[in-house]
């Protein structure tokens, strides 16, 4: 800036120089006309050096011009480059050349960035890290398995996770998942541990094959079930490990989710730890595609009914049969009733598909009674289906009007999760004239509170006591206790599961009232069941059908 001023300066200066020799030259060459010519030469010297402080004014013009530039244009031209590479994601800085206002937006500049830098430093954390426990996050997890082709991931799920909250409190469950957490990554040598989810810490390891990976996983449970310390007590803690690694196909489900699936199929076979099995995780985009076309199948006549008869020792014949759905794919073949079943429930679907039931069963006990059978039918009612007021309306309407001799079958943990509400439903079945029966009793936390209250009329032993009853003492004892505890209570027993002769007379000895079974008969269609009711009543016809 100071070679401008001093060049503009002296531009200035030089010119008004001229301009005054230029006059004074003007007049004295008027004057060397009239005989005064020495006197200019004088002034032309002058002349001659005012012009050259001229050009060197005018050269220091055009420097500190340039310097200007330099000064003003570059630091603009930083600054423009650092906004476009800032849209594209980088965080440069500006070098600041000077303490004007361009150098004051320059550190101004540099002061956001940083700012920008550290905020999403902040952020990147947050959303790379659990904010509770504040170990790596599912997220995290998932990036440090995808950084190596070896790489295996155990997830550790706590075991009994809210019973244990519940009872020591929120913030300490926090410190105890952070305890764990660093607990598990010292066994690990040093890996990072992180949180999936509530209950759950991940870790990934790498390891030749998944025998490998679930041989770690196995030693690093039994190290971490040591109690655990929290506000100074110890905490007895429990954990199941699942084993996943990288999937052949990208359609199937991350490491994460498929070692969390192999979580439960651990505790489901009692494990501490487990490999993820894909045959038995089956096909979970299947099956959802396969509910979607459930209505469809009601509709287009895929279900149809197969009934397993119900031998009645005192009777000495079938005098009831059990309603079972089937389904039919047209391109699947036939689904597994387990299958669509349990999918129906947890979708809703199995209220239309416990109405089809009802109708078509119906509808062939009236068939049944042509042919000369009074057969009682029996239908199973999902626990999902004891509070819906309007199910029970319509069903019974349809009962009441048709004059059908039913039974519903209904487990007695279905009437626990609401009992209340069960109870009087169950109620208006009984008073409709509808069968009640007990469903898979002893199989799940059967209570003597709730036999006593639930109006019942039968009450069927689950298959896992009776298929054992010939070779386990224990078994048969228990069979006998409950079949003189229903008789005790004015409740029919039926026995599920018999497969064999001996079992079977095992069952008459005790007094049972009817057995079910694969010795008593497969469930069959209609027709064969027909066939079958019109052929001998005989023991050995029953047991060879």
């Amino acid at each position: 800036m100071t070679i401008l001023y001093a060049g503009l300066f002296s531009v200035a200066l030089g010119v008004t120089a001229i301009a005054v020799v230029s006059a004074v030259r003007d007049s004295a060459r008027a004057i060397d006309e009239n005989g005064a010519g020495a006197a200019t030469a004088v002034y032309q010297t002058v002349f001659v050096s005012l012009g050259l402080i001229c050009i060197l004014g005018l050269t220091g013009v055009v420097i500190g011009a340039w310097f200007l530039s330099r000064s003003l244009a570059r630091p603009i031209s930083d600054l423009d480059e650092a906004v476009h590479r800032l849209q594209q994601g980088e965080h440069i800085e500006v070098p600041v050349t000077s303490n004007d206002e361009i150098g004051r937006l320059a550190a101004s500049f540099n002061v956001m960035i940083r700012d920008l830098r550290d905020r999403e430093a902040r952020l990147t954390h947050m959303a790379l890290h659990d904010m509770e426990s504040g170990l790596p996050n599912r997220l995290a997890l998932e990036r440090m398995a995808a950084q190596q082709s070896d790489a295996w991931v155990i997830l550790f799920g706590l075991d009994r996770f809210e019973v244990v909250r519940n009872a020591i409190g929120y913030d300490s469950m926090a410190r105890l998942v952070t305890a764990l957490g660093q607990r598990i990554s010292a066994l690990a040598e040093g890996a990072p541990v992180a949180r999936v989810g509530a209950g759950a810490l991940g870790v990934v390891i790498t390891a030749e094959t998944g025998s490998d990976a679930l041989i770690i996983a196995r030693r690093l449970c039994e190290a971490a079930h040591a109690p655990v310390k929290v506000n100074g007590a110890p905490v007895d803690i429990a954990v199941t490990a699942g084993v996943a690694g990288r999937a052949a196909s990208s359609d199937t489900a991350s490491p994460v989710d498929r070692a969390a699936i192999a979580i439960e199929q651990a505790r489901r076979t009692r494990r501490s730890a487990a490999l993820f099995n894909p045959s038995e995780y089956g096909d979970p985009g299947g099956n959802l595609s396969l509910i979607s076309e459930l209505m469809a199948a009601l509709r287009n006549g895929e279900f149809s009914l197969a009934y397993q008869p119900k031998y009645d020792f005192r009777a000495e014949g079938i005098t009831g049969v059990e309603a079972l759905a089937r389904w039919t794919h047209p391109r699947r073949g036939v689904v597994p009733p387990d299958l669509f079943v349990g999918m129906a429930e947890e979708t809703g679907h199995i209220r239309p598909l416990t109405e089809w039931v009802i109708r078509r069963a119906i509808v062939d006990q009236r068939a049944l009674a042509a042919a000369g059978h009074d057969i009682l039918m029996s239908v199973n009612i999902s626990g999902r289906l004891l509070t819906d007021e309007t199910f029970a309306e319509e069903v019974l309407a349809a009962i009441t009007e048709s004059g059908a001799r039913l039974c519903f079958e209904i487990t007695e943990t279905a009437v626990m999760d609401n009992s209340e509400r069960a109870l009087a439903m169950i109620g208006r079945f009984k008073d409709a004239g509808v069968c009640v029966s007990l469903d898979d009793y002893g199989s799940g936390l059967s209570s003597l509170a709730y036999l006593k209250r639930i109006p019942a009329d039968e009450l069927k032993i689950d298959k896992a006591f009776v298929m054992g009853m010939d070779k386990s003492s224990r078994d048969a004892l228990l069979v006998k206790s409950t079949i003189d505890l229903a008789h005790g209570l004015g409740l029919r027993i039926t026995a599920e599961g018999v497969e064999s002769p001996t079992t079977l007379a095992l069952l008459r000895g005790m007094g049972c009232d009817m057995a079910q079974g694969f010795l008593i008969g497969r469930p069959k269609p209609l027709h064969a069941l027909i066939e079958r009711l019109n052929g001998p009543a005989g023991l050995s016809t029953t047991a060879a059908a």
